[in-house]
């Protein structure tokens, strides 16, 4: 058994810039243990991750603020306070704020993840718009 006390790994924020489009910052809740990692990700306006996937897939849940999840093939949608996300192993998706609006969630991730390239500019505001936002 482990408990964390304050709800956080005692490790600084990290101003995320390697894997994430705009102003995103993240801290750890939970280190990785028994490959489990818990983040409190805090997204800007627009922010958003690059697309990726996890071995044994990856648990969001939004504290605050709303935003949008999209996998590959454009399943997925706008997402708010209290919602839990599941995203199964291996696929490939991306999550992040609205276009005007902060989010806040917590991110669980199973196993290790890849991350791969920057969601362009178009492939958010069409998957916005596809969402009727």
């Amino acid at each position: 058994m482990q408990i964390i006390k304050g709800g956080h790994s005692g490790t600084a924020s990290q101003h995320r810039t390697d894997t994430f489009t705009g102003t995103v910052w993240a801290d750890a809740v939970m280190g990785q243990s028994d490959g489990v990692a818990i983040t409190s990700v805090s997204f800007s306006p627009g922010a958003r991750t690059n697309w990726h996937r996890h071995e044994a897939g990856q648990i969001l849940v939004v504290t605050s603020g709303s935003g949008h999840i999209y996998d590959r093939d454009g399943t997925g949608g706008p997402i708010t306070v209290g919602d839990v996300v599941f995203i199964p192993p291996d696929e490939e998706h991306w999550h992040g704020a609205g276009p005007d609006t902060f989010m806040v969630h917590l991110a669980i991730s199973l196993k290790h993840n890849e991350w791969l390239e920057p969601v362009t500019d178009e492939q958010y505001r069409d998957a916005i718009a596809g969402a009727g936002a």
